[in-house]
């Protein structure tokens, strides 16, 4: 029988999904006319303030950044969907990627992972990448989760 591979960027998009789940919902709060007016008209410099003015509360400065391009999609009758491309750099793990704002929801797509002296095992590359997000946090999300857990079991006496 054929042993089937492991899928590490599924693995990988989903740690980086769940580690930009702050910033996807404070981007998604900003109007959709203003994505889609400073992407038709190029206005990098405004997204790039709209992304950093979103990070900034959930990462170290300069860890999650703007890419200077992105894309909308708005058919006739539906909702827009926003792609913005981005860029992580933290504890020599780098990845290119885009992020998708729906108005209901928000997805990642990679592009490209970089580990600076990355080992030759998938699996701790993985953990690399897990360990520099949480790390590139101001709140990391297994401390925030941590800190939920501890107030219901406090709550619950």
């Amino acid at each position: 029988m054929l042993k089937q591979g492991r899928d590490y960027s599924r693995e990988r998009e989903k740690a980086l999904a769940e580690g930009l789940r702050d910033v996807a919902s404070e981007l998604r709060l900003i109007d959709p006319a203003d994505f889609i007016a400073y992407i038709r008209t190029e206005q990098f410099g405004n997204l790039r303030t709209l992304v950093n003015s979103s990070t900034e509360m959930f990462f170290k400065p300069g860890t999650i950044t703007f890419g200077l391009s992105g894309e909308v999609d708005l058919p006739w009758g539906c909702a827009p969907t926003i792609a913005l491309d981005m860029e992580f750099h933290h504890l020599n793990v780098s990845a290119y990627f885009r992020l998708v704002l729906r108005s209901l929801d928000a997805g990642i797509e990679i592009s490209y992972f970089s580990f600076e002296g990355g080992a030759q095992d998938p699996d701790r590359n993985t953990a690399r990448l897990v360990e520099a997000i949480d790390d590139a946090r101001i709140i990391p999300v297994s401390r925030k989760k941590r800190s939920k857990t501890e107030k219901g079991a406090d709550a619950r006496g």
